[in-house]
């Protein structure tokens, strides 16, 4: 269950691998949003964007919980490059989802997420919590693309360079 200096445990791999699926959808989610507008396709896979969202941001606050808890154990990272990705990552993977639920909220619209009520409505915006969302959350969202194309691109590489450490058995036991 817990994580060792030779690999990671059953728990992180799940936070890892479901959150890998999750993300992959919600970049699909958008790809449809950009391709297939007023589609029966779009209007599904959109459907399902802010809940999912609200999903992941728990899910990084308990996989953030997670790491802290297992930080003496965890496998040694690569080298300092490593760890700052993957703080980025962590931080991005907070950041984005959180702008989300604040320009949510700041609408005035209401919110419930798989059926439970976040929040209420309200008349009005708060313009405060919705423009950084409006500003920042697509530019980071690609931002966090990015970070994770290089991500899978270093584990790649880190397994296929002689004499360099294979890190995907640490993540795929």
């Amino acid at each position: 269950m817990f994580d060792s200096k030779e690999h990671y445990g059953k728990v992180t791999r799940f936070f890892h691998w479901g959150m890998a699926v999750l993300i992959l959808w919600q970049f699909l989610t958008v790809g449809s949003r950009v391709l297939m507008e007023d589609t029966a396709v779009e209007q599904f896979m959109w459907g399902t964007h802010k809940p999912l969202g609200v999903l992941l941001l728990l899910l990084i606050a308990a996989r953030i919980t997670w790491a802290l808890l297992n930080l003496s154990r965890r496998p040694p990272s690569v080298n300092l490059l490593a760890t700052l990705g993957h703080i980025a990552l962590y931080a991005l993977l907070l950041i984005v989802p959180t702008l989300g639920l604040l320009r949510q909220y700041g609408s005035g619209r209401s919110f419930e997420p798989f059926g439970i009520p976040l929040f209420s409505g309200f008349e009005g915006k708060i313009e405060f919590l919705v423009e950084p969302g409006n500003l920042l959350h697509g530019s980071l969202g690609w931002t966090l693309l990015a970070l994770i194309v290089g991500h899978i691109a270093m584990a790649v590489w880190h397994r296929k360079r002689e004499g360099a450490i294979d890190v995907l058995p640490r993540m795929w036991r």
